[in-house]
């Protein structure tokens, strides 16, 4: 008997119900706190179902970051295609934009962040940063060149340093990640992180070559959203 054919169409947006009912789920009670039979109940499937396309929990929840990172690569898109914006205006309004993206998504970030940055989820992690470098990589490449091309960055090599600059941003997620951390376990000051955060924007403008002062990454209704 030849094996049944599988609607890729069918197939994808099954997968995205389950993706789409632990996003919702964890955002109402958090990811520790969720059970595989919980999105069984929210989406009327079988545990055959589910294991079809996920063969853990953790598997569910790197395929829920997976699944926002893509939303986010989307939405910054129209930003990198804006023929009238300079590579300084589309660097700062790749950066906003992304900002204002998880803003959106504040309750559920905030449900994850903890077991984001454990031990345990050290793999979904790594995983996360490939996927993230092979999708963004072109388009700081793209930022680049247009910025070496008016003038405004002083480097070479786009491509490669295209990779640079995207690893000290990642670094940046991964500080402002343990600062929210941090500052609501109250050990550090609202001053301290944004203190830590122009480290960051400053490392950028030497990586760059942009004069000092110029590039503003994260504006203060972004600190304030996440660390007052």
């Amino acid at each position: 008997m030849a094996p049944r054919a599988v609607n890729p169409k069918k197939h994808a947006a099954r997968r995205d119900e389950f993706i789409d009912a632990a996003q919702v789920l964890i955002t109402a009670k958090g990811y520790e706190q969720l059970s595989i039979e919980d999105v069984l109940a929210e989406t009327g499937s079988s545990k055959g179902a589910f294991y079809h396309y996920f063969d853990s929990k953790s598997a569910l929840l790197s395929a829920v970051v997976d699944h926002m990172v893509s939303g986010g690569i989307e939405v910054v898109a129209g930003v990198i295609a804006d023929p009238d914006l300079s590579a300084l205006q589309k660097l700062e309004g790749y950066f906003k934009t992304l900002a204002a993206f998880k803003g959106e998504r504040r309750d559920f970030l905030i449900k994850v962040i903890d077991v984001w940055f454990s031990d345990d989820n050290a793999i979904v992690r790594e995983r996360f940063r490939r996927e993230t470098v092979r999708l963004v990589t072109p388009h700081f490449a793209s930022i680049i060149r247009q910025g070496i091309s008016e003038g405004t960055f002083s480097l070479a090599q786009p491509e490669q340093m295209a990779r640079v600059v995207l690893a000290l941003m990642m670094d940046t997620g991964d500080e402002a990640g343990q600062l929210y951390l941090a500052r609501h376990a109250g050990k550090i000051t609202f001053e301290e992180v944004r203190q830590r955060i122009s480290t960051y924007e400053s490392a950028m403008e030497r990586l760059l070559g942009v004069e000092a002062g110029t590039l503003h990454l994260v504006d203060e209704s972004t600190l304030q959203t996440w660390f007052s």
